[in-house]
């Protein structure tokens, strides 16, 4: 199997900075970069496991107590 190896336009390289010398391939389900300028490699899985999703006032079902809607009575400050 022959692993094509591609630059990645306008991709930064973190370590140097150049611009356009990263290339990436994929290999056994893994995701590699290496910067052909200075030699920066790195790889990232492609089977990572799902990250859950943290609790967020959006995402919650039921609502918090502390938000409950209030009744604010406005007062004319001429009135006495």
């Amino acid at each position: 199997m022959t692993i094509v190896k591609r630059f990645i336009a306008g991709a930064v390289c973190p370590r140097c900075g150049e611009m356009d010398k990263l290339k990436a391939w994929t290999e056994d389900d893994i995701q590699h970069r290496e910067c052909v300028a200075c030699g920066f490699t790195d790889e990232m899985s492609l089977t990572a496991p799902p990250v859950e999703e943290p609790a967020t006032r959006v995402n919650q079902s039921q609502p918090d107590p502390k938000d409950e809607i209030q009744v604010v009575n406005l007062m004319d400050p001429k009135a006495k």
